[in-house]
């Protein structure tokens, strides 16, 4: 005769979603991220074709084509924006990490969660000014490709609405679990 487990309250029911998240949220996390991935990888290949066909215009006996410039430059800002919720995700975003060499765990889970708390804040705000520019901009429409700004600023908000809930999680975690304790000393070289 086996016992039931009881479900975790409080707490350890956090960790437990956390270090054993239900199947339905780690399939939507990968999906979403799978999502977002896929937008950068078409704005890093858009940008790569299309500054290549730049250069090749030059050469051509016709005249180019001027949205192709304008284009790419989208998809440079698409990229940077679209992206930025998984490298918070995957704690790949540039940053400081001098705070991780710190030995006091406390310090260390008050940094990491303020600066969670901070990004996450920003993403809010960045959200809510896109989402005015897509409700304002509709209007307005780029020169060369007579694209719609409206359709600039809502793919933008997709990466400000993932960073700030992403950061938020960031933020809860490592409140809930502490930061991961990195070890410096195996990946410093050797003085000779």
């Amino acid at each position: 005769m086996t016992h039931a487990t009881p479900t975790p309250r409080g707490p350890a029911r956090l960790q437990e979603l956390f270090t054993q998240p239900p199947r339905w949220l780690s399939r939507t996390t990968r999906t979403l991220t799978a999502i977002e991935l896929a937008i950068g990888i078409a704005a890093l290949l858009l940008i790569f074709f299309l500054v290549l066909a730049q250069a090749l215009q030059r050469y051509l006996p016709f005249e180019g084509w001027p949205w192709t410039g304008e284009l790419a430059r989208f998809c440079l800002v698409w990229l940077t924006f679209v992206v930025a919720g998984v490298l918070v995700t995957t704690d790949s975003h540039i940053a400081i990490e001098m705070i991780d060499t710190v030995d006091n765990d406390l310090v260390r889970r008050f940094v990491r969660v303020l600066s969670c708390v901070i990004v996450a804040a920003i993403g809010v705000v960045l959200t809510l000014a896109s989402w005015s520019l897509v409700q304002e901009q509709g209007i307005v429409k780029s020169p060369a490709m007579q694209m719609p700004m409206s359709w600039f600023y809502a793919i933008s908000m997709i990466g400000f609405v993932s960073t700030a809930l992403r950061a938020t999680i960031a933020a809860v975690q490592y409140a809930v679990l502490g930061v991961p304790r990195d070890d410096y000393a195996d990946a410093e070289a050797p003085v000779a």
